[in-house]
């Protein structure tokens, strides 16, 4: 636990920008973006210690956790109720990373959204609309597990300022 004001706003701070990363990485998946907010909720709560600062930390890593999860759980059931292997999958994760370095940040999402229709549209016998329709099942289940994770993180976020601001201020 640290002793002086100074050191524990400058935790606060850094905890801060650290939980920030993690929520852009939630949305652009450079670092796992629930992970880092579970770390920093958790090193904060470990380096000011206190009642209100564990009580915050516990709630928005819960929060983390349940959000990460879901977006597995909601990705996952959907892209087994389409039959869409791993394969096509780590085609479009490897298409979004060279998109992510050709056209940064839109290119994730776009080479994502590519390499899933071709990886499918092979899989499923040069069927157009088949891959289509099971390529937009996918991103749709893609979409709402990430919008579930962030909007998770998100509160988990806002509860560790809420808390910040009591421990520093009262």
């Amino acid at each position: 636990m640290l002793e002086s004001t100074a050191a524990e706003t400058v935790a606060t701070l850094v905890a801060g920008i650290v939980l920030i990363a993690g929520l852009v990485s939630v949305v652009v998946p450079v670092l796992p973006g629930s992970l880092l907010v579970i770390v920093a909720l958790l090193v904060w709560a470990v380096l000011l210690g206190g009642p209100t600062v564990w009580a915050v930390s516990l709630a928005g890593v819960m929060l983390a956790l349940l959000g990460w999860s879901a977006s597995t759980v909601l990705t996952g059931r959907v892209l087994r109720r389409e039959s869409i292997p791993r394969g096509p999958i780590l085609v479009a994760l490897a298409a979004g990373l060279v998109g992510l370095i050709v056209l940064p940040p839109l290119g994730l999402f776009l080479g994502f959204a590519l390499g899933l229709f071709c990886a499918e549209y092979f899989r499923r016998e040069r069927d157009w609309r088949a891959a289509g329709s099971s390529s937009l099942q996918a991103l749709r289940a893609v979409g709402i597990g990430l919008l579930v994770e962030f909007f998770c993180a998100g509160v988990a976020v806002s509860l560790f300022v809420i808390g910040a601001v009591i421990h520093l201020v009262f």
